[in-house]
């Protein structure tokens, strides 16, 4: 069982920014591709970002291109999102996931394997 954990999350102004970190204590990550994804309350899980098992490859979603970024240190366990430019509609619950099998990150929550439980992020004036 792999443990995943975001953290980096809060309030912040629109225009503002914010790092996502998603740790994976005591776990060699390099083993799984890792993707971003985003959900409300009233919007199903959302693929925000991608990044494949070396950091060499990475998709974002169209919502965020030219905003966000995607990172990870395999030495460190831990990948990145990196979130410039936030809007009042990125307001959501950010969680990162691990995939086993393929070495690129899928881009639908259900070829992921592994879940954290998430970070609230809130863009509000």
């Amino acid at each position: 069982q792999l443990q995943l954990v975001e953290s980096g999350g809060g309030l912040v102004q629109p225009g503002g920014s914010l790092r996502l970190s998603c740790a994976a204590p005591g776990s060699a990550i390099n083993r799984y591709a890792m993707g971003w994804f985003r959900q409300t309350l009233v919007k199903e899980r959302e693929f925000i970002a991608g990044i494949s098992r070396s950091g060499g490859s990475f998709a974002l979603a169209d919502s965020v291109k030219g905003r966000f970024t995607v990172s990870r240190d395999n030495a460190e366990n831990t990948v990145y999102l990196q979130m410039n430019n936030l809007r009042v509609e990125d307001t959501a619950t950010y969680f990162c996931a691990a995939h086993i099998e393929h070495y690129y990150a899928p881009v639908v929550a259900q070829g992921y394997d592994f879940w954290g439980r998430g970070t609230q992020v809130t863009v509000s004036s």
